[in-house]
């Protein structure tokens, strides 16, 4: 697969990702945290906010794979 396909599979699959991950992060927010200390709410967001970086890290290593060299 050349890196250009990779990149845009790669690209497609990280939008979903942290739309994914927004809407989840949402939900759980109005859901669970809203009778809760203001310490714990803040470290949930910190948490939902940085939260979504490692699994886009393997997406993002995948996509700058070089491409394969014809021997």
């Amino acid at each position: 697969m050349s890196i250009r396909s990779r990149k845009l599979i790669g690209t497609v699959a990280l939008l979903l990702l942290a739309t994914a991950w927004g809407l989840l992060a949402m939900a759980l927010a109005q859901s669970v945290l809203t009778d809760i200390n203001g310490f714990v709410a803040a470290i949930f967001y910190v948490v939902a906010g940085l939260g979504w970086v490692l699994p886009a890290m393997p997406i993002v290593s995948w996509m700058a794979k070089p491409d394969k060299t014809k021997v």
